[in-house]
């Protein structure tokens, strides 16, 4: 997977991730809640994953 999809993916996560916490607030569903706060941590390390290869292509492209 592309450093770029990694990101994108991870965007998505993260924003899915944040309506579910917001949904599951205004359900009062703590269980919607604690889902939306793991996707958005499943999108974070997704972008981390991306900007990580972006790092190492860099310094490959240098080398």
């Amino acid at each position: 997977m592309s450093s770029t999809t990694d990101k994108i993916k991870g965007l998505a996560n993260e924003a899915i991730g944040n309506a579910k916490q917001v949904a599951g607030k205004a359900l009062d569903r703590p269980d919607m809640e604690a889902e939306g706060v793991l996707q958005e941590r499943k999108g974070e390390a997704q972008q981390a994953v991306g900007k990580g290869k972006d790092a190492v292509k860099k310094v490959i492209d240098k080398a």
